[in-house]
């Protein structure tokens, strides 16, 4: 088969893992195009990109100024495939710390061919793991429930705070090869460029987290199933490029989370209900941060 899926990076203080990351995509089967689209990178994360792009020239480049976030950097990797190689009917969206295997992407394309046969497009995700093999809670999720945070803190007092990993967990369905969600993690997420287009990428509003809950959200109403492969397994290095920074990343995963509820939920809730899912999001962030900062010590 044709080489014709365009791959994303975006990449942030992410040398720990870049390196691994575009050789593994350069050897993946089916893959026309990288683009690498770096925020800003201060650790010698650019001096590698570099070194890839010179030898390969599917390999190319964006360096932002800034830390633009990354939905920009997601919708300007995307842009440039679209506009340098049209020939790339697939996108891949993955991590610059998710390590895929040869065939990661051509299997996912092949299960991507299957479901369209059906007459169904699909937003696919995959079997997220760490170095050691432990399955990754947030490859399988549910959307966010704003119902549960307003129980009292229920969700909380059961260990399952509304937004977190946990909380949206789903159970991995192992008899099934495509196991549908509602949403998947942003890690590695494998789609038609036509539908990522028509539905107009990427919210670039979110700065880091939640954007890929707000995709599959709109992906979902527009017609797309959400589905992690669950017989295709990806090495996902967690947060390689989140240590560097816990209060930042704390910040905009809360205020993402509000945006999310703000864009699909509040017109149906009452000002008071409102009000308190404002609060409880926002009770949550100091303490965020203190579990953040000391997970990156460890």
């Amino acid at each position: 088969m044709d080489a014709d899926i365009g791959v994303v990076v975006v990449s942030y203080q992410s040398l720990a893992t870049i390196d691994d990351c575009l050789a593994r995509l350069r050897d993946a089967v089916g893959v026309a195009a990288i683009r690498v689209v770096d925020n800003d990178s201060t650790d010698g994360t650019v001096a590698v990109i570099q070194r890839h792009a010179v030898a390969d020239p599917r390999v190319q480049f964006i360096a932002n100024p800034d830390n633009a976030g990354f939905a920009v950097a997601c919708n300007q990797g995307a842009a440039a495939i679209a506009a340098q190689a049209p020939s790339c009917r697939w996108l891949a969206f993955v991590n610059p710390d998710a390590l895929v295997e040869v065939d990661t992407l051509s299997r996912l394309r092949q299960l991507a061919l299957q479901r369209r046969a059906a007459g169904v497009d699909v937003l696919l995700g995959v079997d997220l793991v760490d170095e050691a093999g432990t399955r990754d809670p947030a490859a399988r999720r549910r959307a966010p429930d704003f119902l549960a945070m307003l129980g009292g803190f229920a969700a909380g007092l059961r260990g399952r705070r509304p937004g977190s990993r946990a909380a949206l967990a789903l159970q991995p369905d192992d008899g099934a090869e495509l196991q549908p969600v509602e949403a998947i993690s942003g890690a590695l997420m494998f789609l038609a460029r036509a539908r990522f287009e028509r539905i107009g990428g990427f919210d670039e509003a979110y700065r880091l987290h939640a954007e890929d809950l707000d995709l599959c959200r709109r992906l979902a109403a527009d017609g797309v199933e959400l589905a992690v492969a669950n017989r295709v397994r990806v090495v996902h290095v967690r947060g390689v490029s989140s240590r560097s920074n816990p209060w930042f990343v704390e910040w905009h995963k809360h205020r993402g989370l509000w945006r999310y509820f703000r864009k699909f939920e509040a017109a149906q809730r009452g000002v008071g209900v409102r009000a308190l899912v404002f609060a409880l999001i926002w009770a949550r962030f100091p303490f965020a941060v203190v579990r953040a900062m000391l997970r990156s010590r460890t």
